[in-house]
Order: C-alpha cells, then structure tokens, then sequence
C-alpha cells in the first residue's frame, strides 16, 4: 500500500496553521477596509493625500462640483447605521426563534440515536466489521448532539459576522467612489474577502478541532467518531436554511414593495430617499445575500467534508489509521486557503483597475486564477498526503484506488465549477446576447419579457446538468462515493474567493443606495451602478456554484446514507422506492410554491404601506418630510420571522416523518427525487432571476445604441422591465438558492439519524 510523505505530525500542524493564516488575513484585509473613514474629522484629512495609487489624483470630485463634502460624509455614516441597526435587529430576532428550534432539534437528535441501542452504555458490535466493537450508540447520540450544536453556531455566526463587515463596508465603499471607481471597487472587494476567509478558515479550524476533541473518547473507534461528527454538517446546514428562507423573504418583500410604488407608479429613482421601503430594502441585501449565503455556503462545506470523512472512515484509511490520510478533505480546503490568499493579491495588490470595463473581467480572472492555482495545490496534496494506492469503501465491497485517480476525482469537481460559473454569466451577464434579448422583449410590454426570461431560465439548466453529470460520473467511475464527496470539496476547495465575490455584490449595491440617498452627484451613482451590476452577474455565479456543489454534496451524503443504513440496492422498480422518487421530486415544487408565496405576501404588506405614505404624509413626494422608515423594516422582519418556519419544518420533518413510517427504502427515493428536480428548479429559478434584473440594468445604463433605443428610465420598455425584474426577485433571491440547502439538508439529516431509520424505522409496512 505504501504510506504518505506527509508524517502525522505534520497534518497535525499543517491544518491549523492554514487556517491561522485565512483569519490573519482577513484580519488584514479588515483593517485596510477600516481605514477609510465614515467621521467627521477624518475627512479632511484624507483629501491632503496626493496622488493615488489608481492613477488619479486622490482630490475628491465633489470637491470640484462645490458640493459641502462634511455634509455627504454626515448622511452617508446616519444611512449606514441605519442599515446596520436594521440588519442587526433583524439577525437577533431571527436567532431566537433559531435558537429554540435549535435546542428541541438537538434533543430529538439524543433521543433518536440514544434509543437505538435501548440507551445502553455496553460497546457494541460495529456497522461494517462485526468482529470488532465500537463504542455504544448512546456516545454517537451525546457526540452527534454535540457536533450539531458546534456546526449551528459556527454557522450563525459565519452569517453574522458577514453581515457586519457588509454593514461596515457599504459606506466606505460609497465615499471612496469620489476618488475613482478603482478605489470603490478595492474596497468592496477587500471587505467581501474579509468575509470569505473568515468562513472558510472558521469552518475548517472547528471541524478540526472537533475531530480532535472527539478523539479523545473514541480512540481507535474511527467509525464511531466520523459518524458523530457528521453532526456538524446538519447543524450548519439547519442553521443555512433558516438563515437563506427568512432573510430571502426579508429582502424581497421590501426590494418589491419599494420598486413597484417607487419605480413604477411614483416614477422616482430606485433607493431614492423619498421611498419609505429604501431601508428595508439595502438591510435586506446583508441578511438575505450576506448573512444567507455564508451559512449556506459553509453548510456545503461542512457536509462535504463530513460525507468523505463518513466513507473514508470505512476504507483502508480509517481501517489502517492513517490520520494523513484521513484528513486529505481538510488538507484539501487548507491548501484552497493559501491559494485564494495569494488569488485576492492579484484583484487588490497585482492590477490596478482604473475603468468601469475593467471591473468584471477582474472578478472573472479571480475564479479562473484560484481554479488554475488551485488544480496545482490539489497536485501537491495528493502526491504529498495519500500513499499510491489504497482502498476505498464501495457498498460493501472495497475498491482498489490509486492515488492520480483520486487527484482527477477533486479536479473534475474543481473545472465543473469554473463550468457552471461561466455558463451562469453567459446567461446572466448583459454584455452576452440571452439577456440583450431579454431586453429587446421589453419592447412589446412586461408579457413577452416574462415569456423570454422563463425560456432562458430553462435553457441555462443544459449546461450545468451536463458538468455535473460527467463529474459524478468520472468521479464514482475512480472512487466510488468517496471520489463524488472529494469532487464536491474540490469545487468548494476555492470557496473563500467564491465567497468574496460573492460579498461584493451586495457590498456594491448598498453603496449605490447609500450614493443615491446622500444625494451625491450622477457621476458617483454612475460608478456604483457599474459596480452593482458586475456584482449582479458575481452573485449568479456565486449561486451556480453553491448549486452546483449542493448537487454532488448532497449525492455523496445519499450513498453515506445508503452504506449506513445497510441498503445493498436502492431498486426503482420496487413500489417502496418509486412512491419515494416521486414524492421526492415533488418536494422543489411545495417548497417553492411556500417560499413564493411568502415573499408575496409580505410585499403585499409592504405595497400598502408605501402607498399609504405617499398618500397620506404631506410634502414627502416634494422632499420636504421624511418617510417612516421604521414602519417598513418592522413589516419585513415580522413577514420573514413568521414565514420561514413552514418551509423551514417542510424540509426538516420530511426526512424523520418518511423514514419512522415508510423506512429506509422510501426515504432514499425521496432523496433522490428530491435531487435530481430541486436542481434543475434551483439553476433555472436563479438564472432567470438574474437575466431579467440585469435586463433591466441594461436598459437604465444605456451603454450601447441598443440599449438607448429602449430607454430612458420610465419609458414603456423600461417599466416592462421593472415588472420582470420583480417577478424575478423571489425566484433568485428566496426560491432558488434555498433550493440547494433543501437537497443538502435533507441528505445530511437522513444520514445523521441512519442508525434509527435502520433500527426502528418503517413502522407502516411492519404492521
């Protein structure tokens, strides 16, 4: 067999000290972010720099117009603590409903798995190697109760802490607009970075410290002590779901009840002032696309990493204890935190953007650089940590792999990402001719827009089907389910540059609202505008890729669960199985049709409120009086607290409903039901969300002959536009992306609670 270059000791030390160096660093970036100041006094003394690192003079443009700069700075520090109040406000009340839901989740997790063995403390016999004993199924219940608390509070606090640094950034980013659009961009980026490293270096420092911890007790009992720490994945995914549902509903109910009074019955600017939902409206973009997709994506990470830790526990890596091996998922995500690390350098330190055009190539590069980087990381974890052959677990049997297979396994993860990601900004960006076109159907009204954004939504789907097909395919020939669970980090392994980029979107469109508010000059809103709409397309990607690898994480937690629950075939033509597939593939639609619904309703509320405003407040649409801010905000978060919880109990009890009545056989034909739609729905959902908000942006820039012909802002195409725009938001922003954490959360949920299914599960059929 061979064994590792790399000694146990040095995995012991390599792994912390990556993940050591992303918080440093992100410290770093942190700190550079915070040194442009949103105070008074500072702000005179940041005009006397000379000349700036962008190529322009630092002096400030409004400067030149007369405008008082003291003034802008004052309204731009009110607006952004506003917003970070809001969001703030927003988050506790949410984690307390979370909370509650957290604890009787926990309970049930000891209760369940505690009586799989009756409670008792005796060692049992264990799953895949009856000579041998492992520890009692009590110690799996208290560890995975344990691991799943651990996973739901580092997740809600990758989400929290995201939404502070975007709160924190927005401004900063708005005010360094006036130096150039390279400095704005410098900033949001830095900031979105900030985030990223956190969550990746986080998520990897206490699942490793909790594999350590767990070892203490479990000692030689491999099995035992990755089954637990599949706990982990659940709690963060959990806590991703809520997170994603309610603050999805939050932002949509306000982004929709401001632009459909605002935009098109009062025909004012979008985030202008006089819109009593513009607060609620910028507060939605930290806790639906900040705080919801950090949760998200670290839960993806946290059961990806669980499912190869799950199946490599049963192989010749957990048989033989090779902890280097053992670990080759963690050393993987290390060695994605030093290369995105040395990827950021080259959007914030290497190149200089100096103009508008030059801001979406940019982030382009950053994913084909960590891509390119990291398939040479992937390279030298492979050769350094696996022995050249080894075995790994495959339904019972043991399937001889060699170690270049394995490399090949994470790599076709890795460029399917890249895949999924182009292909989403090919039918997303409007520099592209699918969008355009969706664009020019604006031309004979809202209808015809509708019709073409829905088609384009279906065909963007093609694609991504096809990467992912052949990566499970390539990656299961090689290695079985362990190859599809390491495929599944590889296209995670970047995710703290996936993350940035991510960020940065709703980082840039604050700051455009915060522009728009302070009543800067045209030239400002002119920059953060571009800013937004590159960020519009990053964030379609970003969705890709959490889709993308929801599908493969969640196909390898499926066979984790199959392995465990001592299922030797998954039979589709057994009746048990097909009412399984069938209700599974229905799931999407209910969960869709829920959180749809959800957002319709609270942008109702909203539609009213604003409209009663206008209405009834004298001189607010002249400017003279202030909108009730505070009305609106309480709207959103009260619609949102109350309507995640359905969709939110939909996808946690189904699992635990199917598999105590209807049993293990069932329950994975729900699962792959549940797969195999709830992807096609997620990419369609966020893609055509995306090309209809960034149709209408091409319209109100009016870059190219084209455009202008559909323009201005107010004309007939443009309100047509509006309207799609807005049937869109639900779709990309609450139905979609909560659509991969329905098809993780269910797998890693099935896998956790295994060991009862198979026990005591089907009830209905041993009447």
């Amino acid at each position: 067999m061979g064994s590792a270059l790399l000694s146990d000791l040095g995995t012991e030390i390599v792994i912390p000290v990556c993940a050591v160096i992303g918080l440093a660093f992100s410290l770093v970036q942190w700190f550079l972010v915070s040194r442009v100041k949103v105070s008074q006094e500072h702000a005179a003394l940041s005009m006397g720099s000379k000349n700036g690192k962008n190529g322009y003079n630092d002096y400030l443009i409004e400067e030149e117009e007369g405008i008082n700069d003291h003034n802008v700075v004052a309204k731009c520090a009110d607006i952004q603590n506003a917003i970070s109040e809001g969001a703030t406000s927003f988050l506790f009340t949410e984690y307390q409903y979370v909370g509650i839901f957290m604890v009787a989740f926990a309970i049930l997790i000891f209760l369940f798995l505690g009586s799989v063995e009756g409670f008792s403390t005796k060692n049992q016999p264990c799953t895949y190697d009856k000579e041998k004993l492992c520890k009692p199924a009590l110690a799996t219940a208290i560890f995975s109760t344990v691991s799943f608390l651990l996973g739901a509070v580092t997740s809600v606090l990758s989400g929290f802490l995201g939404m502070k640094i975007a709160t924190y950034a927005n401004a900063r980013t708005t005010l360094e607009a006036r130096k150039g659009v390279g400095k704005a961009f410098i900033t949001a980026f830095r900031s979105g970075a900030v985030m990223g490293f956190l969550l990746a270096a986080n998520g990897l420092l206490v699942l490793y410290i909790t594999i350590n911890l767990f070892k203490l007790y479990y000692g030689d009992d491999w099995e035992g002590l990755f089954e637990a720490i599949t706990g982990y994945g659940l709690g963060g995914s959990s806590m991703a779901l809520f997170g994603r549902v309610g603050g999805g509903i939050y932002t949509k109910a306000a982004d929709v009840g401001a632009d459909l009074v605002g935009k098109v019955e009062r025909n004012i600017p979008e985030d202008d002032p006089r819109n009593p939902a513009v607060i609620a409206d910028n507060v939605g973009d930290n806790v639906g696309d900040i705080a919801g997709m950090g949760s998200d994506l670290f839960g993806s990470y946290a059961e990806s990493s669980c499912a190869a830790l799950v199946v490599a526990s049963i192989s010749s890596f957990g048989l033989t204890h090779d902890f280097t091996s053992m670990c080759y998922p963690l050393l993987i995500s290390s060695m994605g935190i030093i290369v995105c690390l040395i990827t950021t350098l080259f959007a914030t330190d290497f190149f200089e953007i100096k103009a508008v055009k030059e801001i979406e190539p940019a982030l382009k590069n950053q994913l084909i650089i960590s891509t390119v980087l990291m398939t040479v990381g992937v390279a030298i974890v492979t050769w350094t940590c696996l022995p050249s052959s080894f075995t790994i677990f495959n339904f019972g049997a043991q399937k001889v792999v060699k170690n270049w297979q394995l490399f090949l396994c994470v790599c076709v993860g890795l460029w399917a990402g890249l895949i999924i990601g182009f292909v989403t900004e090919y039918y997303t960006s409007n520099a592209y001719s699918p969008v355009q076109d969706v664009a020019d159907s604006c031309r004979t009204g809202a209808a015809t827009n509708v019709i073409f954004g829905l088609a384009l939504g279906y065909k963007s789907v093609i694609i991504p089907i096809f990467a992912i097909a052949i990566s499970i395919f390539v990656s299961f020939t090689f290695a079985a389910m362990y190859g599809i669970a390491v495929a599944a980090l590889g296209m995670l392994s970047t995710i703290a540059t996936g993350l940035a980029i991510d960020a940065y979107g709703p980082i840039s469109d604050n700051a455009g609202g915060i522009a728009e508010m302070a009543g800067m000059s045209h030239r400002i809103r002119e920059r953060t505008d571009a800013l937004d709409a590159a960020g519009n397309t990053t964030a379609a990607i970003g969705k890709g890729f959490a889709i993308g690898s929801a599908a493969l994480v969640s196909l390898a937690l499926f066979g984790a669960f199959v392995s465990r629950a001592e299922i030797s075939t998954v039979d589709v033509l057994t009746p048990k199985v097909f009412i399984g597939l069938i209700v599974g593939a229905m799931l999407p639609y209910w969960f869709s049709a829920m959180t749809m619904k959800s957002v319709g309703s609270a942008a109702l509320k909203m539609v009213e409120e604003v409209r009663r405003q206008f209405n009834t407040i004298p001189g607010l649409l002249e400017g003279l009086t202030k909108p009730d801010y505070a009305t609106c905000v309480k709207i959103s978060t009260d619609a949102s607290i109350k309507e995640m919880i359905p969709p939110g109990a939909l996808v946690m009890l189904t699992p635990l409903i199917v598999g105590i009545f209807f049993g293990v056989e069932t329950l994975s034909g729900v699962l792959a039901g549940s797969l195999v739609s709830g992807v096609q729905i997620a990419i369609s959902a966020s893609n055509t969300g995306g090309a209809w908000d960034n149709a209408k942006k091409y319209i109100e820039a009016g870059a190219s002959e084209h455009a202008r012909t559909l323009g201005p802002k107010g004309s007939d195409p443009h309100k047509a536009a509006v309207i799609g725009d807005t049937i869109g938001d639900p779709l990309k922003d609450t139905s979609g992306p909560s659509l991969n954490i329905l098809i993780k959360l269910m797998a890693v949920e099935s896998l956790v609670f295994a060991p009862f299914f198979a026990t005591h599960g089907g009830l209905l059929f041993k009447i």
